[in-house]
Formats: C-alpha cells, structure tokens, sequence
C-alpha cells in the first residue's frame, strides 16, 4: 500500500490524495492492470472505498487505487465538502490521468469501479472516458435519480423542482455569508432516518460502524443545482460499450438504480448479480456481503482487461 498525491488536470488547482494497492508479489518492472475505486457520497477513501480496493488487489493481479474526490477528505479544493457531479465525474478521469503515468500500469488495462454515488460517476466516467475498459459497479447510485426521484424511484421528477430553490437560495446565502449552508447525505441522527434501511447508513457514517473524521455526511446545499439535473447514465444507450458487472443487494431499495443502467447501456456485454440478503449499505462493510461481492468483481476485471 502507497499513499500518494498528485495534480488533478481538469483546472481547479485540486492536489487529490489518494491510496494504491498491490498484488501480492508486485514486482515494479512489470505493468499490471489497474482498477480505479471510487467512494459514495459523503464518504472517502478509508471507508467502503478502500476496503474494496484492498480485497481486489489481495485477491489477484490488480493494482486498485481509491482516492478521495475533489474538495472532499485529504483531496484539496474549496468550498470543502462540495459534491459537484460533474467534478466527481472527471476525478475518476483525473485519477487515470495519474496511473497513465506510472510506469508499471498498463494504460491499455483500466478499469473503474464505485459504490453507491462513486458507482454512477464512474458509469458516467467510462460513457465519458475510452480509457476505462471495464466498469463495476456496487450499489449503484445515479445521484440526480435519487434526489429527483426518491430512494425507491416514487417521485416525480417535476415534483423535485423544490430541491433546485433551495439549492439555488443557498447559493445567494453562500455569497452573502461566511458559513455555507449543508445538507445531510445520509440522516445525520437515528431519529432522521425515513426507514431501517436508511437507518443503516446513519448507523454506517456516524457511528463506530464506519465513521471517520474527514467523512462528516454531509454536502454543500449549492450542490443541489448540479445535482437535480444531473444523470450519470446519460448517453448510456449509444457510448456505454464496455463490459458491465453491477452488484446489489435483494434487500435493497436503491436496487432500480442498477437495473436502469443495464436496461440503457449499449454494452453487450452486462451482468446482475444480486446478493441475497443485502440491503444497499450492507455491501459498503458487512463482510460476508463484500467478500461476495469481491469473489465476481475481481475475476470480471482479471478476465476483462
């Protein structure tokens, strides 16, 4: 494992930080394939994001890298804690920037993977990005489908307009005031959670669960602007090609997500595989659940780049 920095060259003067893990045996005169790992909102690095990166390059000939996304965690940039879809969309190109120039991974053999949020900015990353030859995908997350329309997709999307007010009255606050306003990414108390499924996320983010002090749960209300309109899945039907595998739990709610980009995706080659049992945040640590995950993740890259 290496922790490492480096510029992000998409303008903002961001230094991303990040973490690189090595297969067993890693020999540097070598170029072995590369998989990029990118973590939920609200989330960074040391939580789902870097466990997975952990497990696929324990698991075989992956070199995986999680980081954390701009303005967010150890990465730099202001206003902090900004979620910027299309900010979080060219990290994952950002970050294969950066691998592209190390000299024992193979340019020709990278792949992207996320959970939840960081899964849709990395479907909208390889829609976007020739670069990623392989796409996986956890719990996926297609944010401006969630905040448009619901957890479980009950929400019309004319119904959210709401959300663009306040995210735009938070950008005239912004500028008037020193303290931007927030937004809870994921209930910020037990009592805020709608169901027991997003009661796991509380529990995931502020508790001893997970919790991490760079990973406060929150983003900046102006976000909703970006946001609302936003979707990772755009274009999918035509420039989608790459090989797909998508994981999601039974139990989860946030499961349509999924099936919505294997329903657009031009890929001809695309796989669903449900964990039994699962909610949407049990496959962020729950182990059992990940080690699932990790056991068709890490041969669908090994075999696909």
């Amino acid at each position: 494992m290496s922790k490492v920095t480096f510029q992000n060259l998409n303008g903002q003067g961001v230094t991303m930080a990040a973490v690189i893990h090595f297969p067993a045996g890693f020999d540097a005169a070598r170029k072995y394939p590369a998989v990029v790992v990118s973590h939920p909102g609200g989330g960074v690095k040391e939580q789902a994001a870097g466990l997975y990166a952990r497990k696929l390059a324990e698991y075989g000939e992956l070199i995986t890298i999680a980081y954390d996304a701009s303005y967010q965690g150890e990465s730099t940039g202001l206003p902090r804690q900004l979620e910027n879809p299309h900010v979080r969309t060219e990290d994952v190109s950002a970050v294969i920037d950066y691998l592209s120039t190390l000299p024992y991974v193979d340019p020709d053999r990278i792949g992207a993977m996320g959970i939840c949020a960081g899964a849709g900015y990395s479907a909208n990353a390889a829609i976007n990005d020739r670069r990623i030859k392989a796409l996986g995908l956890v719990s996926a997350v297609n944010i401006g489908q969630m905040f448009r329309n619901g957890w479980e997709n009950t929400v019309k999307d004319a119904d959210a307009v709401g959300y663009i007010d306040f995210g735009s009255k938070a950008r005239t606050a912004d500028a008037r005031n020193t303290e931007p306003a927030t937004l809870p990414l994921a209930p910020m108390r037990e009592e805020d959670a709608p169901n027991a499924e997003l009661r796991e996320a509380w529990e995931y983010y502020h508790t001893p669960r997970c919790q991490h002090p760079n990973a406060p749960g929150f983003m900046l209300a102006r976000s909703l602007t970006q946001i609302i309109t936003y979707d990772a899945y755009h274009k999918a039907e035509a420039f989608l090609t790459q090989p797909m595998l998508a994981v999601v739990g039974s139990a989860a709610g946030s499961r349509w997500m999924s099936d919505d980009l294997l329903a657009r995706a031009a890929s001809t080659d695309k796989t669903l595989h449900v964990v039994e049992g699962a909610h949407h945040m049990s496959l962020y640590d729950v182990p059992k659940y990940v080690d699932e995950a990790v056991a068709k993740l890490a041969p669908f890259f090994s075999t696909k780049l």
